[in-house]
């Protein structure tokens, strides 16, 4: 691991006195900030509800729903929090969203759900709700090292015609704006999220994707191990930061 991912990561361990990241949703308007406090008005519980009704539905081509396996939601609690995590099969670390689809192939014989899939993103949206308000929390697993480097490496990478980096923005620039928009620290704390300006809910790597196709950049592909290794270098950068599940943001 490279020595300034292993600072990092003991870092935001343990937050000091004067932690100066800023999740988001401090960054809302009042109206939006009602929005995600309220599950009454919190436009994502609608994919909430709907992942809870999968959660305890066998699919047709299984007799096994996610809850004859793992029972009732209160043991997913913590369990969103330490995603990215390590797939042994795999031999690479993979995030909630894909670690959902392998469990739908390896024991319900279903096939995955493709990347932003209603069904997919309503799952994930139930799990993490599970572990809302708890600490971000990326396992300490010495298999991930070489991934978590690569995800800094590409987060500090410039990239696109337009050569900037995530870190430019995020870290740099950060409470500045571009054109009329705030610039936010960018971290990775509510997702799936229910974004306005989507009129529904997504995942991290399809606001990734919309940086990187904003600067101009071709974006890794949805589920590849790239883009896992970035997801788990902003869950390291979050690491202590609490979970916000199911999140809202303009």
């Amino acid at each position: 691991m490279r020595a300034g991912v292993l600072a990092l990561a003991v870092a935001c361990a343990l937050p000091a006195a004067g932690d100066q990241r800023r999740s988001g949703f401090e960054d809302m308007g009042a109206s939006t900030q009602a929005m995600q406090r309220d599950d009454g008005i919190n436009p994502a519980m609608l994919w909430v509800q709907e992942g809870e009704q999968l959660w305890r539905r066998a699919p047709s081509s299984s007799a096994r729903s996610c809850a004859s396996c793992h029972g009732e939601p209160a043991a997913l609690r913590g369990v969103a929090a330490r995603y990215p995590a390590w797939d042994a099969p795999l031999r690479r670390p993979v995030n909630l969203g894909t670690r959902i689809n392998l469990c739908r192939e390896r024991h319900q014989g279903e096939p995955p759900l493709p990347a932003e899939h209603g069904e997919l993103l309503a799952l994930e949206s139930f799990v993490g709700m599970q572990s809302r308000g708890l600490p971000i929390a990326p396992p300490r697993d010495a298999r991930l090292a070489p991934h978590l480097a690569r995800g800094e490496a590409l987060y500090r990478a410039r990239i696109g015609q337009l050569e900037l980096s995530c870190a430019q923005c995020h870290d740099e620039r950060a409470g500045g704006r571009l054109g009329s928009a705030l610039i936010p620290q960018g971290h990775a704390t509510g997702y799936p999220i229910y974004r306005l300006e989507w009129q529904g809910p997504g995942s991290l790597a399809r606001r990734l994707r919309g940086c990187m196709t904003g600067v101009r950049a071709e974006p890794p592909a949805a589920g590849s191990v790239e883009m896992a290794e970035l997801e788990l270098y902003l869950a390291a950068r979050a690491m202590g930061m609490k979970l916000e599940t199911p999140a809202v943001r303009p």
